[in-house]
């Protein structure tokens, strides 16, 4: 029993902080769509979906800098190597300035390929490329966050981060309601309310790294070291494969939901805010096993690692039983609050149900990502990708075509059960649990 509690505790004392540090970023999504939902055309909500879109794509798919830096960052930790901690930071930060650079250098090639594959009308996509050429400023500043993110969940330490989170997003959300309200100035209002809160939010990252090294023992060693450069390149490696596989399938998802239509693509933005919000929240355990996962191999510790899986999984399951019945019971008001316009609001509750059963079925992925990502099994995690996408996903779509958005729908659903399933099936296969406990 005493086991028991103490991974409760463990779990809840890291997954608790985080679920309220991610839920404020799909809050923030919520803001974006009910300031241009409420304006007097649906091509602004529109724009916002499709600018975002791409940058979740440039953003999100470098997401390996906090993923990867997390379980690194979590194995040193467990075994009290100070150096190592510190130098897997300034790798992380060097690299993620590099690839900063990189986007900025491109960031013209960037947005016309991004505009070709998206194929949006033309009074959406004019709209877009405008928040496009302001949010890509920004990259500096989230590649390095990211970074900070992970480093600091890696040294079990969720308040710094939490903060960071809350002062990005709750300046973004008042810069968003006074730019695009007060100033009139739309979809650029929101892109640049982005921009401004990345670097008040790295700002004060910057400041609590400054306080947290002060801690760490011992000075930075091989940050060069071209053996562990090529190991953490080689792990940041499968885990962009996978991240940008993810990104794909939800690009994918908006991209033929503008294919039918402007009202269609409305009502899916809207609706993946539920997908969204749902993801954030149930991510928050998926951190606390990459930090508690990674601690445990590092100390070796086996009744860490059996417990914080256990625990992990319950609190999951319990947390996505919750969204769905909340979905159930007040769907078509958070449809109604997100939007004015009665077109898409009408075609966004035919679609309800999916969004009410997704957290049953996508929670699994979502906490074997955790699980994976701690104990560095990101080869395995890319390759269960990979399968989701190209065998499952992608011929699900193509053979519900003949039932438009909903068999649009269908295939998201398929490509999450999917990735729970395999995920499920190399978890038991390399015998996990009994391998490392």
């Amino acid at each position: 029993m005493k086991n028991k509690t103490l991974s409760h505790r463990q779990v809840l004392s890291l997954a608790l902080p985080m679920i309220i540090s991610n839920i404020s970023t799909p809050l923030l999504g919520l803001v974006d769509t009910a300031v241009m939902g409420h304006l007097d055309s649906p091509r602004f909500l529109g724009a916002v979906a499709l600018g975002g879109l791409i940058f979740s794509f440039i953003y999100w798919g470098f997401g390996f800098l906090r993923m990867g830096t997390t379980g690194l960052t979590a194995q040193a930790f467990g075994e009290k190597n100070g150096p190592e901690i510190r130098s897997i930071l300034m790798r992380a930060i060097l690299l993620s300035q590099l690839i900063a650079l990189i986007i900025l250098i491109l960031n013209r090639p960037l947005a016309s390929l991004s505009f070709d594959l998206l194929q949006g009308s033309a009074a959406v996509e004019s709209l877009a490329v405008g928040y496009f050429d302001i949010r890509i400023w920004s990259a500096p500043a989230t590649l390095c966050l990211y970074v900070l993110a992970g480093w600091f969940l890696g040294m079990q330490n969720v308040k710094a981060p939490l903060m960071v989170v809350l002062v990005t997003n709750l300046s973004n959300i008042g810069l968003d309601i006074g730019l695009v309200y007060y100033l009139k100035m739309e979809v650029v209002g929101v892109a640049l309310a982005s921009v401004i809160a990345e670097y008040l939010g790295l700002l004060v990252g910057l400041l609590l790294l400054i306080r947290r090294l002060r801690y760490v023992t011992g000075r930075a060693e091989g940050v060069v070291d071209f053996a562990k450069l090529r190991a953490m390149l080689a792990i940041n490696g499968n885990i962009f494969i996978r991240t940008w596989c993810l990104i794909f399938a939800f690009a994918f998802f908006t991209a033929q939901g503008a294919r039918l239509g402007e009202t269609i693509l409305a009502a899916n933005a809207v609706l993946l805010n539920f997908q969204t919000f749902m993801a954030y929240a149930l991510d928050g355990f998926a951190h606390a096993a990459e930090a508690l996962i990674g601690r445990a191999i590092g100390e070796k510790n086996r009744d860490l690692l059996s417990g914080s899986i256990r625990t992990a999984a319950l609190w999951s399951f319990t947390v996505a039983c919750g969204f769905s019945v909340c979905y159930l019971l007040f769907g078509y008001e958070i449809i109604d609050l997100l939007t004015g316009l009665q077109r898409v609001r009408q075609i966004a509750y035919l679609y309800l149900p999916w969004v009410i059963a997704m957290p049953l079925v996508a929670f699994v992925c979502y906490l074997f990502d955790g699980i994976f990502i701690g104990a560095m099994l990101t080869r395995q995690m890319r390759n269960t990708m990979l399968f989701s996408l190209f065998v499952c996903y992608l011929p699900a779509w193509y053979w519900g075509q003949v039932w438009g958005n909903q068999g649009l729908w269908l295939a998201m659903m398929v490509f999450m059960l999917a990735r729970g399933l395999s995920m499920g099936w190399v978890f038991r296969k390399t015998l996990f649990i009994h391998k490392y406990a």
